[in-house]
């Protein structure tokens, strides 16, 4: 059924939507105000809706249901089965939930089955109208970048994520979210926010890498006039800023173990003082924290505090790498590509078949970042052109001779091939190799490639300097 809809979707003009309401003041409205744009078909009960499907003469692309239909219509129970039902019908056809202000943890489990999106009543038309569009890929979201939206993807990795982000939205309990390097931990922390009852207040993000160790503590709980060299006046920190909304603390791993205990308190209490202040002040916002590092690992070796591990984890969300997502990989490419033509009002590129082999094939070591970087590339590269293998291959981060050298490690035959052997220069090569290798995992950024290392970052570029004569430069840092 869904080949049906993917070829008739390439030859009809209008797609196909699908409308479950028991309200017929609402489905007059919608199906008057969406027929321009979409082939409608209303029905007001789930038995109703199944019975035209497998009639077989209407395979919608879209529907827009209502959770409270008939028999009992205040409660969501009909709705729920219709979601499974349609996408037992067809795994293609992308729904949307109507729901109420009062009916969030409903639209929320709908999502968990499958839903795509939620639909708040009352919806302006033309808003609804680019929701469904996009839903097809036919528009980009009204008044929203790419990079603004929930996650893309329907792999069942996916899939477990986003029931994962519904089931924990309205939660107020800390959230530990943890990944590797570039696979969109932010992202998950902006859809827990923009589905919780939190939505419309504050969300701030913290990195806390990104900034010097002496100025977290100010930065986070605020300081009074003349706490330090340059404090000429008293400033709110992200705890106050955030208030009843949501507080993204990136990379938590990184934390000094000097403050570790005071977000312990924050967390335990709510309560926190400002830099140079004795007033105890109350923070209200929900708490969600990121890393890229095995806090487990942290804990065992002394870096890191048990207690406040244990309560940032009170709910834990795993991201999966790229690598494991399979066809994801195609839909994120189609998506950014569309995104960044627009932007730059160019036209998209596309792959040939062999290209689209390699695409799946290629590991993704930056995740999504990477991605979406060699999606811009290409789109400057490549506008209104196909791209081939040998085109594409050329922007995958591939193995150089030196790498490779490392992973075929065989001394003895080395140094019998070589005419001129120097152990100096072949140190120096497999460091290199190494580092190169860190460097690229921590998608640039010398921090994270230091620690991978079990370096310290001065060290790190000490030793790139000594190297850097007599071998290539390094690329600039990306914090």
């Amino acid at each position: 059924m869904a080949n049906t809809i993917a070829s008739r979707r390439s030859s009809q003009a209008k797609p196909r939507l699908l409308i479950v309401d028991d309200d017929p003041l609402i489905t007059d409205s919608l199906a008057f105000v969406l027929a321009s744009d979409f082939e409608v078909e209303v029905r007001d009960s789930r038995s109703q809706a199944m019975s035209l499907l497998r009639e077989g003469k209407f395979a919608p692309d879209l529907a827009l249901i209502d959770l409270g239909l008939p028999p009992l219509t205040d409660q969501p129970t009909e709705g729920f089965k219709l979601v499974g039902d349609l996408l037992g019908w067809s795994s293609a056809i992308r729904i949307l939930v109507l729901s109420g202000q009062n009916e969030q943890s409903n639209a929320r489990r709908a999502r968990a089955l499958g839903a795509a999106d939620l639909v708040p009543k009352p919806c302006e038309p033309r808003r609804l109208r680019d929701m469904l569009l996009a839903q097809l890929g036919e528009i980009e979201p009204r008044d929203s970048s790419l990079d603004d939206a929930l996650l893309i993807g329907e792999s069942s990795a996916m899939r477990k994520l986003k029931s994962q982000i519904d089931l924990y939205a309205a939660s107020t309990f800390p959230t530990l979210i943890e990944g590797e390097s570039g696979s969109g931990k932010e992202r998950v922390a902006q859809s827990l926010h923009q589905l919780s009852p939190r939505a419309n207040l504050p969300f701030l993000a913290l990195n806390c890498a990104a900034i010097s160790a002496n100025l977290v503590e100010a930065t986070l709980f605020g300081h009074a006039k003349g706490a330090f060299t340059g404090a000429n006046a008293a400033k709110a920190g992200y705890f106050e800023d955030a208030g009843d909304g949501t507080l993204f603390l990136d990379e938590i791993g990184e934390l000094p173990m000097d403050l570790q205990p005071k977000l312990l308190r924050v967390l335990e209490n709510g309560e926190f003082q400002r830099l140079g202040e004795t007033q105890s002040r109350h923070a209200r916002a929900r708490i969600i924290a990121a890393t890229n590092r095995d806090l487990r690992a942290e804990v065992k070796a002394g870096r890191f505090r048990a207690d406040l591990y244990h309560r940032l984890s009170v709910l834990s969300i795993s991201m999966p790498p790229l690598r494991e997502l399979g066809e994801d990989k195609l839909r994120l490419l189609d998506a950014f590509s569309v995104s960044y033509s627009a932007q730059h009002n160019a036209k998209p590129f596309s792959l040939d078949d062999a290209a689209r082999q390699a695409w799946l094939q290629y590991g993704f070591p930056g995740n999504v970042r990477e991605l979406k970087n060699i999606v811009i590339r290409l789109t400057a590269k490549y506008s209104g052109y196909q791209v081939s293998a040998a085109d594409l291959a050329q922007e995958f981060e591939i193995p150089t001779d030196k790498q490779q050298s490392v992973s075929a490690f065989d001394p003895k035959a080395q140094i019998m091939q070589s005419a001129l052997f120097r152990l100096e220069s072949k140190l120096a090569d497999v460091e290199l190799a190494y580092i190169d290798a860190a460097i690229e995992i921590a998608a640039g950024n010398m921090t994270q490639a230091a620690k991978i290392l079990g370096v310290s970052r001065s060290t790190l570029y000490s030793r790139l300097d000594s190297l850097r004569p007599t071998q290539r430069s390094v690329t600039p840092e990306v914090e």
